[in-house]
């Protein structure tokens, strides 16, 4: 499959000021990484994605990794026949060696042929380089609700499958099926992510490929309940020490007692080896819209269970992302999501200086439509966000933000995009 690549969109940003944020222009930016094009160094922004191009109707679920050679890979489902969630899906790449900045062809990674394949959650395998994707899989007539209710068979509701990229992203592998120890046999719905898994680099479970996850689950027997209610929203870890050869569930989040109900988990690992799980709450009944928690054993358990996060209460319900900087002790975790707790719109990031305790926003991207995103660290001065946006509603494009100022690890650059 063929896709015309689409203009690139170069934003000028203008200096904001922010409460410990350092301050920089657009003619600033941070050199690209390893294996980029010292040309494009300049750019702030770009759209590997636009609705109408390349064959499909529409984009969604962005995930982003740097991969051992300084690539990027965006990926993202190609919707076919609409923006809905059902239907004929691919699961699509474009790889850029500038930075972000340029990208190349279109590549279908999965391809539905009438189903859907999505959930993209790719990771780096550190001591290999192999770029390992995990993704979702359901017949193309099944909607979510259908298999929250059990109403569709196994064959044509969630399963789950991964490949495998030994030319730095450049080509995938098949899809091969991991649905017998990925998925309980009481789960309905599954989904990775959506956004990047990590791959743990501290204490006795470095080299861990670590993939944040959630499912719903069946009601217990004699329940009135269909399943279709948000309380059987759970998350949970899916991880392999092999390379991605073979698979193990980790925690399970299975309490389905309404308050919070964990959906759309992602992870980081922290600088003293703990991993930091974010998660909105899926309609639960707590007051607010993202809970997290912590492992220290590598997403085998839990230190506490799933808990509200306040810092974070302008955020939506929404998929949302987290990222560890590289760069010791003091590096940031950032978060980026929407920030209009009642609208998907102002795509924002925030930091933590206390690993997760709490966050302060630091930037708002645009004040325009937004909702899925993900981060990645381009450069050891330079995250990207890849993230839903566009003018009139939040699913017209998927952009590639760049932004710098970590300089020192001592702050995110405040820039209000235009």
């Amino acid at each position: 499959m063929h896709s015309s690549t689409p203009a690139l969109r170069v934003l000028f940003l203008t200096t904001t000021a922010a409460l410990g944020v350092l301050a920089t222009t657009a003619g600033a930016l941070a050199a690209p990484g390893p294996g980029a094009d010292p040309g494009a160094a300049g750019c702030t922004s770009s759209v590997p994605y636009a609705s109408g191009e390349g064959g499909y109707d529409t984009y969604r679920i962005p995930a982003v990794v740097t991969t051992a050679e300084g690539a990027l890979l965006a990926f993202a489902e190609g919707r076919v026949g609409g923006a809905g969630d059902t239907g004929n899906i691919d699961v699509v790449v474009r790889r850029s060696t500038d930075g972000g900045c340029t990208w190349g062809p279109l590549s279908v990674v999965a391809a539905g042929g009438g189903d859907t394949r999505g959930n993209p959650a790719p990771v780096v395998d550190p001591a290999t380089g192999r770029v390992v994707l995990v993704t979702c899989f359901n017949g193309g007539q099944a909607t979510e609700a259908e298999i929250m209710r059990g109403e569709v068979g196994p064959e044509e509701s969630r399963r789950v499958f991964v490949q495998t990229s030994d030319d730095d992203g450049r080509t995938f592998g098949e899809p091969r099926e991991i649905t017998d120890t990925a998925k309980l046999p009481h789960w309905r719905w599954y989904a990775t992510g959506p956004g990047h898994a990590i791959a743990l680099t501290h204490g006795a479970h470095a080299g861990r490929l670590l993939v944040p996850a959630n499912h719903s689950a069946a009601p217990p027997e004699g329940s009135a309940d269909t399943g279709q209610e948000a309380k059987y929203y759970g998350a949970h870890a899916l991880f392999s020490d092999d390379g991605g050869q073979t698979w193990e569930l980790g925690y399970v989040d299975d309490s389905y007692e309404g308050a919070l109900n964990a959906n759309e988990s992602l992870a980081a690992e922290l600088p003293d080896g703990r991993v930091y799980f974010t998660s909105r709450d899926q309609n639960g009944t707590a007051a607010g819209n993202r809970l997290d928690s912590y492992s220290g054993d590598g997403g085998t358990t839990l230190e506490r269970p799933w808990a509200v996060q306040p810092t974070l209460n302008d955020v939506p319900v929404v998929q949302a992302t987290v990222l560890q900087v590289d760069g010791g002790s003091d590096a940031p975790l950032l978060f980026a999501g929407p920030s209009n707790p009642s609208a998907r719109e102002a795509l924002a990031v925030w930091r933590s200086d206390d690993a997760g305790g709490s966050f302060r926003r630091v930037t708002t991207l645009s004040e325009l439509p937004a909702a899925y995103s993900d981060l990645v660290q381009v450069d050891r001065d330079t995250v990207g966000v890849l993230y839903e946006t566009g003018a009139d509603g939040p699913y017209e494009t998927i952009e590639f933000r760049r932004l710098t100022g970590l300089t020192g690890l001592t702050g995110l650059t405040g820039l209000t995009g235009p």
